[in-house]
């Protein structure tokens, strides 16, 4: 099978494309500027935003699948540049359905558990969105510019949530971060109030190649299988690694003035997902424990 898989040098993206690699299929990888990812894969530089060039890229591999993993994450910073992030997370989106539906390839959406509000949280695939803050409506735009643009029945929306691993791609991730500081000795505050479900990236990109290579429609919740405040998180991350609980500071998040506001309880349900796939989502203790895992083989690699 010949698939498109966007954001391709980013956390799960290039995780995405080898595991499809792996499987046998034909893989297109696609990012801003030259290939950063390792993996026995075509690459192209593709500024999604752009719809001429995303229309070039499509129409030469024609793929079957499009996966789109990439978009602009960093939530202060959507709120500070909301047309930059209106580029990546909605422009970009109806860019890939439009050439998506063009060519006949089925269109998976990367989106977020950030579409809710978090005020009754946790939420099946089924309950409604209310996304607030600039990150959050932009990546609900996107649900909707596939739900318009792509063909009727040839695209998916896969919701994630908290995505961290090891090694870090071009920014830190929640995980990595915790890591280092750690590492470093450093203390660091942690929310106790806003609840998640942590998600392992080679655990996504592996949910993620099944729902694409099987072209599965509709919404699915495609993350970790725990929900759990991110205090707790950092306290089970100090169990596998053996670092200092100490170190971490139990904090609210209403008492930090950041510049974008975050769901407190926007935990995600994963029956729908269970019952649909083969790959099956992972349990905290088991994602830190593959996380340990690759963390030690990098450190391994680096001292060599």
């Amino acid at each position: 099978m010949k698939i498109l898989v966007t954001g391709s040098n980013g956390l799960v993206g290039s995780r995405l494309a080898r595991v499809l690699v792996a499987q046998g299929h034909e893989v297109l990888g696609a990012s801003r500027g030259t290939k950063t990812a390792a993996g026995a894969y075509a690459y192209v530089g593709l500024e999604l935003s752009d719809a001429m060039a995303v229309d070039r890229a499509v129409d030469a591999f024609a793929p079957e699948v499009i996966i789109n993993p990439a978009s602009m994450t960093e939530v202060d910073a959507c709120e500070k540049d909301p047309e930059r992030a209106y580029r990546a997370n909605v422009t970009a989106v109806a860019n890939l359905a439009i050439a998506a539906r063009r060519v006949g390839a089925h269109l998976l959406q990367v989106s977020t558990d950030y579409v809710f509000d978090g005020d009754h949280g946790p939420y099946g695939e089924d309950d409604v969105p209310n996304p607030r803050g600039v990150y959050a409506i932009t990546k609900h735009m996107g649900e909707e510019a596939v739900r318009a643009l792509a063909k009727p029945g040839a695209w998916t929306i896969a919701r994630t949530a908290v995505v961290y691993g090891w090694p870090a791609a071009a920014r830190p991730n929640f995980g990595a971060w915790l890591v280092n500081a750690l590492c470093a000795k450093q203390t660091v505050k942690l929310f106790v109030d806003q609840i998640v479900t942590p998600s392992l990236a080679d655990n996504v990109a592996e949910m993620l190649a099944e729902l694409g290579t099987r072209r599965l429609a509709g919404i699915f919740h495609v993350c970790g299988a725990t929900a759990v405040d991110r205090y707790t998180f950092g306290q089970k991350l100090c169990g596998v690694f053996g670092f200092d609980r100490s170190l971490l500071v139990p904090s609210k998040l209403a008492d930090l003035k950041l510049a974008s506001p975050r769901p407190l309880h926007s935990a995600l349900r994963t029956e729908k997902i269970r019952e649909a796939l083969k790959v099956q989502p992972l349990s905290l203790d088991e994602q830190l424990r593959r996380f340990h895992s690759a963390w030690c083989e990098g450190r391994g690699s680096a001292a060599a």
